[in-house]
């Protein structure tokens, strides 16, 4: 027993993982190769997880980024694309393929709490809170439930549209990944039997899918240990197959998720994993007689998910534990549905978290003003009277909002504002034109976090600095976090060759209907 143990404990742990143009604001390209009209580029969008303007400024100055440094010679570079909010892998991707917010798709976070079941949805957030979670419901969860039930049909993914075209496409290593073709995930053997969990998963994905060691297009892959095939090196060399054998469809998005791990370990200017991933980049590139030949007919789009902030060394000062805040509550427990006796559940997404009142003698309200005074929370948010309404410990008053008003902000959407604008930081001048500077597109991201799912809930997020915990979260002191909709963690970089057509608007949700419209006119 002690030994089977230790192999499902080893196992679980190979499992976790991080938890995925306006003209005047691009670079110049040094020397910009264009896709050739008289036939359709194809189309690799390349996701790295975790990629930050100055580290990856750092590691092109310090020669240790070939890879980057070539496609950022010969393409367009911008350091502000809007990631969503949370910013957590699983929403921004989902954002990124939909082309839209959480209040559209209803993936509300990396852990969440679902009304209608009475129990928090774990998608593989630390390895201490899937084992009190449960094995069997996080598989269940991320290889079936993500993608086929949580992910909205109101919200199609960019697989789904381009199919509807005869656009044919692939998807490597997305936790994202909802098509109109049918397939089998299959467990390894020892996963099956060592967890108990089913031998096989059916999903619904892209005409080619590749998701580690449970489907993959090249059998020859054997980069499955590490994390079950979520890594780098299993990502590169599915691409290079569908190279090297001719079968790259129309679009391909491909997920690097490693550098993510450097950073929450060494914090946001850490340059190693940029530097391991270019080695993959360049094995890509080496595929070609020349690296210049890898930009015929082809647009190669290479984006961040979102950025993270340094967090603070000292446990006691960086960790705000809401459990200890809300300690006259009960708490609902990992692993349990809710009961009548409980009266508060505590989702942690990082520096931003969910926490629901799922009692009747006591209010959102009451549950914002026990959390307001601590100085290291920038603000609470909740809905209320068919208003987004917003506080904060350091600021005066309240902030209410709703869409569609006599505001209007830089992406054309129109508000109704009412309170102190302060809180969300925001500037409106007297043409009643909304500035956003601590909170790019902040109003419609915490809209769509507000939205994003049913039951009585609030959100808190942190001041840079500063990271949430609950009963087992993962933490990052002296590392790097992400999750808040602050700046520092919803800006990131972008480079873009082979194109010229210009994007309206610099966010994660305009990428889908940019590229489908570079398809579409081609």
């Amino acid at each position: 027993m002690i030994f089977r143990s230790i192999i499902v404990v080893f196992l679980l742990f190979l499992l976790i993982g991080c938890s995925l143009f306006g003209p005047k604001h691009l670079h110049k390209p040094l020397n910009i190769i264009h896709t050739n009209d008289k036939a359709s580029p194809k189309i690799v969008l390349v996701v790295v997880d975790s990629l930050m303007d100055k580290s990856f400024k750092k590691a092109i100055q310090e020669g240790k980024a070939p890879a980057l440094e070539f496609f950022l010679k010969h393409g367009r570079y911008n350091k502000e694309l809007v990631s969503s909010y949370p910013t957590m892998s699983v929403t921004i991707d989902s954002s990124l393929l939909t082309g839209s917010y959480p209040d559209k798709h209803k993936i509300p976070g990396l852990v969440w709490f679902k009304d209608n079941e009475q129990r928090v949805i774990n998608y593989g957030n630390g390895f201490i809170e899937m084992i009190k979670y449960g094995v069997p419901p996080f598989a269940q969860n991320s290889l079936y439930q993500f993608n086929n039930v949580d992910l909205s049909r109101n919200a199609k993914t960019i697989h789904e549209d381009l199919d509807t075209i005869g656009k044919q496409t692939s998807s490597i290593n997305v936790l994202v990944y909802r098509g109109n073709y049918k397939h089998i995930l299959n467990t390894p053997n020892i996963l099956a039997k060592t967890i108990s969990i089913p031998d096989q998963y059916q999903t619904n994905g892209p005409r080619m899918l590749s998701l580690g060691a449970f489907i993959r297009q090249d059998q020859e892959n054997k980069h499955l240990l590490n994390r079950v095939g979520i890594n780098d090196a299993f990502s590169v060399q599915e691409l290079k197959y569908l190279f090297k054998n001719n079968l790259l469809p129309d679009f391909t998005v491909m997920y690097m998720p490693e550098n993510d791990y450097s950073v929450h370990r060494k914090g946001p200017m850490t340059t190693k994993g940029l530097e391991k991933l270019d080695k993959h980049l360049q094995e890509v590139l080496d595929v070609f007689p020349k690296w210049e030949n890898a930009l015929d007919n082809m647009i190669w789009i290479i984006i961040g998910d979102s950025s993270q902030s340094a967090v603070k060394k000292n446990k006691k000062e960086a960790l705000i534990d809401l459990r200890k805040a809300l300690s006259n509550y009960k708490v609902l427990k990992l692993g349990e549905h809710a009961q009548n006796s409980d009266e508060v559940a505590i989702t942690a997404n990082e520096r931003m978290a969910y926490i629901y009142n799922l009692g009747d003698n006591f209010s959102i309200r009451d549950i914002a003003q026990k959390l307001q005074g601590d100085t290291r929370i920038a603000w609470l948010a909740w809905k209320e009277n068919g208003m987004n309404r917003v506080i904060s410990g350091q600021h005066k008053g309240g902030l209410h909002f709703k869409p569609k008003g006599p505001y209007k902000d830089l992406y054309n959407q129109t508000w109704d504002i009412r309170g102190n604008n302060e809180i969300l930081d925001l500037e409106i001048k007297d043409n009643h034109h909304i500035t956003y500077k601590s909170y790019p597109d902040g109003l419609a991201r915490l809209h769509g976090a507000l939205h994003s799912h049913k039951g009585n809930f609030l959100i808190v997020d942190a001041k840079p600095g500063y990271e949430f915990i609950g009963e087992s979260s993962p933490e990052h002191t002296g590392g790097g976090a992400h999750g808040s909709m602050h700046k520092d963690d919803s800006l990131t970089s972008m480079i873009v060759t082979g194109t010229n057509k210009n994007i309206n608007h610099l966010r994660m949700i305009d990428l889908k209907w940019w590229i489908l419209d570079i398809i579409e006119k081609k």
